[in-house]
C-alpha cells in the first residue's frame, strides 16, 4: 500500500533532481507512515492544523537515519485511526498530560511576584502528587512567564492535552484567585472557578483547585483512587513567600543568587522554625553552594546540609524534596543502598518532578542498570523539554556505562560549553570506538582545562557499585591516553 511523507523545507534543484534536508526528511517520514497512511513533520502540522479535516497523532521525535536533529512527527488521521495509533495523547503514556502556566499577578505590586510564582509552583507540585497525571515541570512552564500565551501552541510545544491558567489579585488580608482548565487542542474552556478568601486560607484554596482539576478530567481519574502525600504547610504567609523567593533565586544557579537564596530561606526559617519545606530547601540551596564551591569551608557547609535534612525529616517525612536531597547526599557518600531507599520515597511522593525522575536515572546508572537509567533520564527530558544541560551529561554517562559509545558522544556533544568531565567522557568513548585522532583532541582539552587531571582522581568522583563498571571506565580513559597518576 502507498505510504506518504510530507515535510516543509528548502530543497536543492539540479536538473530534474531534488536534494537537501527537506527531501531527506520527507523520505524518512514516508518510512514512518502506516500502510495507506500519511506521516508529516511538525512544520507541516503547524501550517495545516485547523484548516483541514484531519486529526493528528503525535508520535514524538523518532530516530531517523542521517537526520541529526530531533524532528517531531505526526500521523495524519482521517476518520478511524490506524491500529496502535491513539489521537490526542502525549506519546509514551496513557495518562492525561497537563501544564500549569505561570499565574498572572494582577495586584499591581511587583513585590507580589514571589507570592504569585510560588502559588503556581505549589499548584504544579500538588498536581504532581496524583500518579495518574503527567504534569509538566515548573522549568518548562515558566518559559512562558510574561508572554502572551497561545494555548494551542503551548499544547503542541509541551505535548500536553490540558493547560491551566490563573491570575492572583492580593489586597490587604484577602486574595482573589481565578483558575481555568483548558483543552489545549481545541482551546475550549472545560472548567473555571474564582476563589475569594482570607489569605490564611491559601492552602485550602490550593486543595480546592487541584481536586477540582483532577475530578473534572472526563473519564480519566476516579476520585476514590487519589493517594495524596501528607505534608505540613506553614501558617506564616511571610515564611511561605520567602521560600518561594529562595527557590526562584536557587534556580538561577549563580554564586550571587545562591547567597541571596540562603539569606531569604534563613528569613523563612526565622519566621517559622518548624517549616519542614523551608528546612529541606535550605539543604538543597546549601548543597548547590557545596557542589559549586561557593563557600570556602566545604566541610562546614556539608555539615549544615546534613543538619537541615535531619531537621526537615523530623518535621515532615513526607516532603519529596527531603528524600530527593537525602538520596543525592548518600550517592556522594557512596551509600547507594541508603540512596535507593530515599530515592524510592521521593519518587513515590512526587513522580512527576523532573529533578526526582532524572535522579532516578542517575542512581540506576551507578547501580549498574544504565539502560534503565537512560529511559528514566529521557522521561525527565520529556517532562521538562527545557531541561538543564546537565540532563545530557547524565544521559551521556548512562550510555557510556551501557557501552553505547556513539549515543554517549551524541549526548555529551549537545552540551556547551564542555567542561573537563565532558571531554574526559568524550575521549573515553571515542577511544573505545577506535577513533584515536578525535580522542587525542579531547585529551588535549582535558589537560588544557586541568593540567593536574589523572585517571585515578577522576574515578574517585564516580560512584559505581559494580567493579566491572569502574574497571571499564578506567580502561577507556587509559586507552584514550589520559595520565593514570599525577606527574611529579
Amino acid at each position: 500500500m502507498v505510504r506518504i511523507g510530507i515535510n516543509v523545507g528548502d530543497v536543492i534543484i539540479e536538473g530534474a533532481d531534488l536534494y537537501g534536508d527537506g527531501v531527506n526528511l520527507a523520505a524518512r517520514l514516508q518510512g514512518l507512515a502506516a500502510p495507506g497512511g500519511i506521516c508529516i513533520s511538525a512544520a507541516v502540522q503547524e501550517q495545516i492544523a485547523g484548516k483541514v479535516a484531519l486529526s493528528f497523532a503525535d508520535i514524538g521525535a523518532p530516530p531517523m537515519k542521517n537526520i541529526a536533529r530531533p524532528v517531531q512527527a505526526f500521523h495524519a488521521v482521517v476518520g478511524q485511526a490506524p491500529a496502535g495509533i491513539e489521537v490526542g495523547r502525549r506519546p509514551g503514556t496513557t495518562r492525561p498530560s497537563i501544564a500549569v502556566m505561570p499565574f498572572n499577578n494582577f495586584s499591581g505590586d511587583p513585590e507580589q511576584e514571589f507570592f504569585v510564582d510560588g502559588l503556581t509552583e505549589d499548584t504544579i507540585t500538588e498536581l504532581s502528587r496524583f500518579h495518574d497525571l503527567l504534569v509538566i515541570s515548573r522549568n518548562s512552564s515558566f518559559k512562558y512567564k510574561g508572554k502572551a500565551i497561545d494555548i494551542q501552541k503551548v499544547g503542541r510545544e509541551l505535548k500536553v492535552q490540558y493547560v491551566v491558567e490563573g491570575s492572583v489579585r492580593k489586597a490587604g488580608d484577602r486574595v482573589r484567585i481565578n483558575v481555568q482548565l483548558i483543552d489545549a487542542e481545541t482551546d475550549r474552556h472545560i472548567w473555571a472557578e474564582r476563589y475569594d478568601r482570607q489569605i490564611e486560607d491559601i492552602f485550602a484554596i490550593q486543595d480546592d483547585v487541584t481536586s477540582s482539576i483532577v475530578a473534572i478530567l472526563p473519564g480519566r481519574i476516579e476520585a476514590a483512587t487519589r493517594a495524596r502525600a501528607e505534608h505540613k504547610p506553614t501558617e506564616s504567609m511571610a515564611a511561605f513567600e520567602c521560600v518561594m523567593g529562595a527557590r526562584l533565586l536557587h534556580h538561577r544557579s549563580t554564586r550571587e543568587d545562591n547567597a541571596a537564596a540562603i539569606a531569604m530561606i534563613d528569613r523563612a526559617i526565622a519566621l517559622d522554625p518548624n517549616y519542614a519545606h523551608a528546612r529541606a530547601w535550605r539543604a538543597c540551596i546549601l548543597g548547590q553552594a557545596w557542589s559549586n564551591g561557593y563557600r570556602e569551608d566545604r566541610d562546614a557547609t556539608w555539615s549544615e546540609v546534613m543538619a537541615e535534612l535531619q531537621a526537615a525529616a523530623a518535621l515532615d517525612d513526607n516532603d519529596s524534596d527531603v528524600h530527593r536531597i537525602y538520596a543525592a547526599v548518600n550517592v556522594v557518600s557512596d551509600n547507594l543502598d541508603r540512596a535507593a531507599y530515599h530515592q524510592e520515597r521521593a519518587l513515590s511522593l512526587n513522580p512527576n518532578d523532573d529533578l526526582i525522575v532524572v535522579q532516578q536515572g542517575e542512581l540506576l546508572t551507578w547501580l549498574g542498570r544504565p539502560e534503565e537509567g537512560a529511559e528514566w533520564i529521557r522521561k525527565a527530558m520529556r517532562l521538562n523539554p527545557y531541561h538543564p544541560q546537565r540532563f545530557w551529561n547524565h544521559l551521556g554517562r548512562a550510555w557510556f556505562v551501557a557501552r553505547r559509545y556513539s549515543d554517549a558522544i551524541d549526548a555529551f556533544s549537545r552540551i556547551s560549553p564542555l567542561d573537563t568531565v565532558h571531554h574526559a567522557f568524550l575521549a573515553a568513548s571515542r577511544a573505545m570506538l577506535g577513533d584515536g585522532d578525535a580522542a587525542v583532541q579531547d585529551v588535549a582539552a582535558v589537560l588544557a582545562k586541568d593540567p593536574a587531571f589523572t585517571v585515578d582522581s577522576h574515578l574517585r568522583t564516580m560512584h559505581y557499585r559494580r567493579a566491572e563498571d569502574l574497571q571499564h571506565h578506567r580502561e577507556a580513559l587509559l586507552r584514550a591516553g589520559l595520565p593514570s597518576d599525577a606527574v611529579t
